[in-house]
């Protein structure tokens, strides 16, 4: 079952960390998001593979924007 990363809060993309079609392990960094001077890594969750990724570096993202799907 597909699993989606959300975005918590209003942010810019500032590195992508994983590929569509990487392997990642429960506690990955996928991307690293920057808001207010603070760099938040967004975390994987679960194991699995990246089946769709929704940014880029650069992006800005809303709360409750999908980041990733993780199969």
């Amino acid at each position: 079952m597909a699993e989606e990363i959300r975005a918590e809060m209003v942010a810019n993309v500032w590195k992508v960390v994983v590929a569509a079609g990487d392997s990642v392990e429960d506690g990955d960094t996928l991307v690293i998001l920057e808001s207010m001077k603070m760099e938040i890594p967004v975390i994987s969750e679960r194991s699995g593979k990246i089946s769709a990724l929704h940014v880029a570096e650069g992006d800005v993202v809303q709360e409750g924007d999908v980041i990733a799907v993780i199969d």
